[in-house]
């Protein structure tokens, strides 16, 4: 297992409220190999941002074990192993786009020079070339998150964490960001976690799928995608792409209490 980037052992989390303990995660064990497209999908308090931010260093595991690049979540953020993604693009308004996307370099202390290069390398990776010098304000929601993607792959870790980034557009943008981030993927080879509601973009990103489910949050179904790796939209309507879909449906119902 070692050659997993994300490597979770029998993982939980509970949170201890005033109404009580929470189990935000329960005994999940989960690989993610080198070079994989994993979605997370699943209801509301099911735990799949509570892992993300297991990986992030954001929450810390109250049981079992999680390795980042084989260390623990916390070398692997000092080693600035991740890139992470929002849902809300939160960008700095009083920023440009390319100071921006600049600000991780900044903090890392790049130079002058080398932060003009990643920056200009990666704004070109999402089709934002020519918009440097805007401000977020002047660019529409799906340009946003695309400079939002830009900023968390400008120090080229080789791991990204996205977090529902397309969950507030409207579906022709979704589905057009979709496309660009499947290119961007392709292009890049990074490993991807990816957190979403909903099941046509969890099948048609993936390489993999991790149905979850709610109270405790624990994995209830792991689905090794049989897609060809080249994925026009249109693909959607395929049998295959809908028995996947199927399967995920399943996946999600049997995990499901209806009684909350």
């Amino acid at each position: 297992m070692s050659h997993d980037v994300v490597s979770a052992t029998d993982l939980s989390l509970t949170f201890h409220t005033d109404d009580g303990p929470v189990h935000a995660l329960s005994g999940v064990d989960l690989g993610v190999g080198k070079g994989e497209f994993v979605s997370f999908i699943g209801p509301s308090g099911c735990g799949k941002t509570t892992f993300l931010r297991v990986i992030a260093d954001l929450e810390k595991p109250t049981g079992g074990d999680i390795k980042v690049n084989g260390v623990d979540p916390e070398t692997a953020r000092k080693a600035r192993a991740y890139g992470y993604v929002f849902q809300a693009a939160s960008l700095y308004p009083w920023r440009t786009i390319e100071r921006n996307v600049g600000l991780p370099l900044e903090i890392m202390g790049y130079s002058a020079d080398e932060m003009r290069q990643r920056i200009a390398r990666t704004l070109e990776l999402v089709n934002l070339a020519g918009f440097e010098k805007k401000y977020p304000w002047q660019l529409s929601g799906g340009m946003q998150q695309r400079a939002s993607i830009a900023r968390a792959l400008a120090f080229d870790a080789d791991l990204l964490l996205m977090d529902e980034p397309f969950g507030a557009l409207d579906e022709i943008v979704r589905d057009h960001l979709n496309e660009q981030l499947l290119k961007l993927w392709d292009k890049t080879n990074k490993t991807i976690c990816f957190v979403t509601h909903s099941i046509p973009e969890a099948v048609y990103l993936s390489t993999k799928i991790v149905v979850m489910s709610p109270r405790p949050g624990r994995v209830s179904d792991v689905i090794d995608s049989t897609l060809p790796k080249e994925r026009p939209l249109d693909i959607r309507e395929s049998e295959e792409f809908l028995k996947i879909a199927h399967r995920v449906r399943e996946g999600l119902r049997a995990g499901h209490s209806y009684d909350e």
